[in-house]
């Protein structure tokens, strides 16, 4: 750990307030430049929506999704994709009642290779129905145009709005400081925004007059009068946005006791002990630790011991390593690409530990007669007792991890006294911010800004010190940390293709040991690719460890995990459409997308 780069990370919040953000290394990314949404409000209450997003990729992809949420009473219907700069293959799914949209992506009119380093538009159009609202006294169509489900965020929208009449349209937006210009002619609406981040919401709300509409069947309809009631909302929101807004604006210091208190814990837990150790880069395997345990103390900063999904498809490798699981694939004439298949050892099942053995059961449960198609994971588990089964069950096994390592636990390696006593501090810190804001309030305009701007700047340090690494105001024990640098060392080797080529494994195994504990330690990619580059061969290699790479493994664990975990049942099922109310149960939230 560097103590000045620490030290100085706290010392700036004593001057102003900063974002702090950590970015963790990609094998590849990618971004979506710029999008175009073109919606036309028919007079029957229908809407189109033309979408067009600008896709930049750095890397080889698969392909984009999109994800649009369907309410009740609401349907998707003549949907149609096209692209410029790749050839588009459609796949629908539904997802209890929402619209799953896969859209492979294809360098080639024969839909043999994927895109790489390349841009692409993707267009999408489909016509929407019970999502705008008739009130006795007014239309309304309340529509998110960027919804919190998106993987990434976006450099920038236009819209374009076709009303179905041209006169009395009102519209609001939220947030207001995202809208560069917003301009009304008649029917047409136009807007442009800003950059909208992954974690933002931006929408409007539009009021229409009810002569503009005729025989709308396409649209929700509530015999009641709704208009006061959403300018009422639309007002309070936009009011306390501006309020907010200007908090921040002149927001200009945070109190001094917080950080002092983290500069305190982090001299007294934080600092590393010395070891004697020097290594620049590790070229073998350091231990004999399993690829789960070394991904529970290596790969996650802010809950060291615990193995993340890495660790859980490492664990899938190791069991192909060794013959337990057989994988293959297959074509699959539908979708023109190739499914894959894991069979199931039974007879090797005894001779596995037991965080193996749940990996095991947790993948058998849902095979059809010892045979179990990755590709149809994500479905089976949108049925909610299938994620509240999966869920517990990958709990269970992150719990038996670092124990068949180690009897002594997670203490033989990491202190986490001091991140603990950050925790603490930053509760704190949110309690007592709240109460100096109130105490502000209370004062009255004398003491009002002040005061305030004293609370809120303690709450927002106070939530930042929560949500940074349990490592950094943590410290390894000495045995920790000489097991932590070798393996970052050896995860340098294995993220470096140049030290690869001066230092090449001398045989197939060993490369099938850099896959998984690459895995493990989130650059399997950068090994998979230094192996093309080594051995130009490697597709005569029959073996299931290569084609979970080759053939997208990876990203049907994923998305199985993503849907697991969003099925399981959570302390809220509200919709969020961002600063408004939700308005008689109708419009659209912004579903979400990205790529794979």
């Amino acid at each position: 750990m560097n103590n000045k780069g620490v030290l100085g990370i706290i010392f700036l919040f004593l001057i102003l307030i900063s974002a702090i953000s950590f970015v963790s290394a990609e094998d590849h990314s990618y971004s979506i430049e710029h999008a175009w949404i073109d919606l036309t409000v028919g007079s029957n209450g229908q809407l189109h929506v033309n979408e067009t997003y600008q896709y930049s990729f750095d890397g080889e992809f698969s392909g984009v999704y999109r994800d649009i949420t369907i309410r009740d009473g609401q349907k998707i219907s003549n949907i149609k994709v096209t692209a410029d700069g790749a050839y588009p293959v459609l796949k629908q799914e539904d997802q209890d009642g929402n619209k799953h949209l896969i859209i492979y992506l294809y360098s080639d009119a024969a839909h043999t290779k994927k895109i790489k380093d390349t841009n692409v538009k993707v267009n999408l159009n489909f016509d929407f129905s019970g999502v705008v609202t008739l009130y006795n006294d007014t239309g309304l169509l309340q529509y998110n145009l960027w919804g919190k489900n998106w993987d990434k965020g976006v450099g920038g929208i236009d819209l374009k709005i076709h009303a179905p009449g041209d006169k009395n349209n009102e519209i609001y937006f939220t947030p207001s400081n995202l809208i560069k210009s917003n301009n009304t002619k008649g029917d047409l609406i136009t807007a442009t925004t800003d950059k909208v981040s992954d974690d933002t919401v931006c929408g409007f709300v539009l009021l229409m007059p009810l002569d503009d509409f005729d025989n709308a069947s396409y649209a929700k309809h509530l015999n009641e009068n709704g208009k006061e009631q959403v300018l009422k909302s639309i007002n309070d929101s936009l009011n306390g946005e501006k309020f907010w807004d200007s908090i921040f604006s002149i927001l200009t210091f945070i109190p001094f006791l917080s950080p002092i208190g983290a500069i305190i814990i982090y001299l007294r837990h934080g600092r590393e002990p010395k070891v004697d150790y020097d290594g620049i880069y590790e070229r073998e395997l350091p231990t004999n630790d399993s690829p789960a345990f070394v991904n529970a103390l290596v790969d996650s900063k802010n809950d060291i011991g615990t193995p993340n999904m890495k660790g859980f498809e490492a664990t899938i490798l190791s069991l192909i390593d060794r013959k337990v699981l057989d994988l293959y694939s297959r074509e699959n004439s539908e979708t023109d690409t190739r499914d894959l298949f894991l069979k199931f050892d039974y007879d090797s099942k005894e001779q596995l530990t037991d965080s193996e053995t749940i990996v095991f059961d947790c993948l058998e449960n849902f095979a059809d007669d010892g045979i179990l198609n990755l590709s149809t994971l994500n479905n089976l588990l949108e049925n909610e007792d299938n994620a509240i089964w999966f869920a517990g069950q990958i709990q269970n096994w992150q719990g038996y991890v670092i124990f068949e390592s180690d009897e002594s636990g997670i203490d033989a390696y990491f202190d986490d006294s001091g991140s603990m006593s950050m925790v603490g501090l930053g509760l704190l810190g949110i309690v007592v911010g709240i109460a100096i804001a109130a105490i502000g309030f209370l004062f009255g305009e004398t003491h009002f800004f002040s005061l305030l701007i004293s609370g809120i700047a303690l709450v927002v340090f106070s939530v930042i010190l929560l949500f940074i690494p349990e490592s950094v105001f943590g410290h390894w024990t000495e045995k920790g940390r000489l097991f932590y640098l070798k393996w970052s060392n050896f995860r340098k080797f294995l993220n470096d293709n140049s030290l690869i080529k001066e230092h090449p494994p001398e045989s197939i195994a060993i490369w099938k040991k850099y896959l998984i504990y690459g895995t493990a330690l989130g650059v399997a990619d950068k090994v998979y690719d230094a192996m093309k580059l080594q051995m130009p061969d490697i597709y005569d290699y029959d073996d299931g460890i290569f084609l979970y790479h080759h053939y997208g493994g990876y990203y049907m664990m994923h998305n199985a995990y993503h849907v697991g975990d969003m099925g399981a049942p959570s302390s809220s099922d509200s919709h969020d459409f961002g600063g408004f109310d939700d308005f008689g149960g109708g419009g659209f939230d912004g579903g979400g997308g990205g790529a794979f």
